[in-house]
């Protein structure tokens, strides 16, 4: 129930598969720089009668070069597009199986309910090479801990889908931030079978997509107190203890994503390095101005002006010191992006030096 009025909320479903949304306009897409390649979501691209080599050689066909852009870039960059090196993918030699036909039609069916219908906050790169392969970028939620992140997944379709639901991989850093999220990588969610649930909370083969795998991650796993994702947990929502604890937790939970940001602005993955760039760019101000607020005692997540504070005891005071550390590597790290961002934007007059001839 909790999945579908998310889905409502989002405008997704998948019956109405040709709503339409922010697709890819090849005619544009081929004067506008990017840093990846583009293709539409057409079913004459992708036929789920051809082999796996027919298929990639359509998608070739509306290939283009990839280079490197700056920040005006960032404001162009697709939420879906098909790219072609895949060697840091988590499942990258993982074997993709044997290729069907009913295959290859159900994740050229996900790719065209992806282009079509992605929240603004979702973005996703397919590979050319291996149709198996995703990699999805999700903005953390407003007035949640982890507001204003970028969280990376790596999924695999393996040869039994949709019989079966993908294999998801996050990006953890070694760092566990969620309940639902572990170091190794794991994501817990009953839509995965990775954890228990009932009816429509399972994944089933005709009803169930990646879309809806994305905005769950989103909403249910990144929501506004995660503490209570954890089952032991639940029933003490609500009471004065419950509450005490989330918000602790939540403490933990904004540090640790404050630790994400730094390991995507050192090493996007591929691919993503335009929207880290421009992400951080865009929004890097106003973050560490909420840093300060959430440093004087300001409730982490809450809005703009809120009377939340914290009480001024020992878990408020480690949070304090921690997060004051991690924003000044933030803030070393947002300068660092932004040189690299004017570099990158610099006329080749500037940069080029003339050398007279004698």
């Amino acid at each position: 129930m909790a999945l579908k009025k998310l889905l409502q909320l989002f405008c997704v479903s998948k019956k109405d598969s040709k709503k339409k949304g922010k697709s890819i306009d090849p005619l544009w897409r081929a004067s506008a720089p990017h840093s990846s390649l583009s293709v539409t979501a057409n079913k004459s691209r992708l036929d789920p009668c051809s082999s796996r080599h027919e298929c990639s050689s359509m998608i070739s066909s509306l290939a283009r070069t990839e280079h490197v852009t700056g920040s005006n870039d960032y404001m162009s960059f697709n939420q879906f597009d098909v790219v072609q090196d895949f060697s840091d993918h988590h499942y990258a030699k993982t074997s993709p199986g044997k290729a069907t036909k009913d295959w290859v039609k159900a994740i050229q069916s996900e790719w065209n309910l992806l282009q079509k219908n992605l929240p603004e906050s979702i973005y996703v790169r397919v590979y050319e090479d291996r149709i198996d392969l995703l990699r999805a970028a999700i903005v953390g939620p407003a007035g949640t801990p982890y507001h204003d992140g970028l969280f990376f997944f790596d999924v695999r379709f393996p040869s039994e889908y949709p019989k079966c639901p993908p294999k998801v991989h996050y990006h953890s850093g070694g760092l566990r931030l969620n309940p639902n999220l572990y170091e190794s990588g794991k994501v817990c969610l009953s839509l995965l079978n990775t954890w228990w649930g009932n009816g429509c909370e399972k994944w089933g083969k005709s009803n169930s997509t990646m879309l809806q795998v994305l905005v769950s991650i989103q909403g249910l796993v990144l929501n506004d107190k995660p503490y209570f994702n954890e089952p032991g947990n639940k029933n003490s929502a609500k009471t004065t203890a419950g509450e005490k604890n989330s918000l602790v937790y939540n403490q933990t939970a904004f540090v640790l994503s404050c630790k994400t940001m730094l390991y995507s602005l050192r090493k996007p993955p591929k691919h993503f390095e335009t929207l880290v760039a421009g992400h951080f760019h865009e929004r890097e101000h106003a973050f560490l101005d909420v840093c300060s607020a959430y440093m004087s005692g300001t409730v982490v997540g809450s809005s703009a002006g809120s009377s939340d504070r914290y009480a001024c005891d020992k878990c408020f005071a480690d949070f304090k010191k921690s997060l004051t550390l991690y924003t000044e590597h933030l803030r070393t790290e947002f300068a660092a992006n932004r040189s690299r961002l004017l570099e990158l934007e610099r006329p080749a007059s500037a940069v080029d030096e003339i050398v007279p001839t004698s």
